[in-house]
């Protein structure tokens, strides 16, 4: 199965957010390159929110770009078989922490938000994955830094979007356990 075969795949398996999912899949039918940084009229992308449950926290990056506290994410490269390997691929990268592993239940939510040209927009499709207790991070090449953060300050230094994931993926972690 291709990337895009399978992006298309996760999206329709994706039971929330019906009116974004549908745009996301509209884009993709439009644009057979739509999962590559070179379609200008936007892109699908994977992220993944780095997150500790065991100590309440979450792993942000000081995106070296934009100069905000982000998850880690980024593009598709040609090399990865899911959207899922993706995002922990931009997970491992960004963080530096080894043994990292998906949350079950595939993304955790969508985003889609403008980006500076060229290109147009990123279809951000945003999974978690959980740390290990004995994670260790460094700041990568694109990062300005790298910190944990609690819950509960993740508002006070990411934007709405962030804030958002980190409620959704609490909210799957809840349901696990439950």
């Amino acid at each position: 199965m291709s990337l895009y075969d399978n992006a298309v795949l996760a999206l329709k398996e994706y039971e929330d957010q019906e009116e974004l999912r549908q745009a996301y899949l509209d884009h993709l039918a439009e644009h057979p390159d739509g999962m590559w940084k070179a379609c200008q009229d936007g892109h699908i992308t994977a992220s993944a929110l780095v997150i500790d449950p065991s100590r309440g926290r979450v792993l942000l990056t000081l995106h070296k770009k934009l100069r905000m506290w982000l998850q880690m994410g980024g593009h598709c490269e040609p090399g990865d078989a899911t959207l899922a390997a993706a995002a922990l691929r931009e997970a491992t990268e960004e963080s530096g922490v080894g043994g990292l592993t998906l949350l079950p239940g595939g993304p955790v939510r969508l985003d889609r938000h403008p980006i500076p040209p060229p290109c147009h927009c990123h279809f951000d499709v945003q999974y978690a994955v959980l740390a290990p207790p004995d994670a260790v991070h460094e700041v990568s090449d694109e990062s300005l830094d790298v910190r944990w953060f609690a819950y509960d300050e993740v508002p006070e230094v990411a934007d709405e979007s962030v804030v958002r994931l980190l409620e959704a993926t609490r909210a799957r972690l809840r349901t696990r356990k439950g």
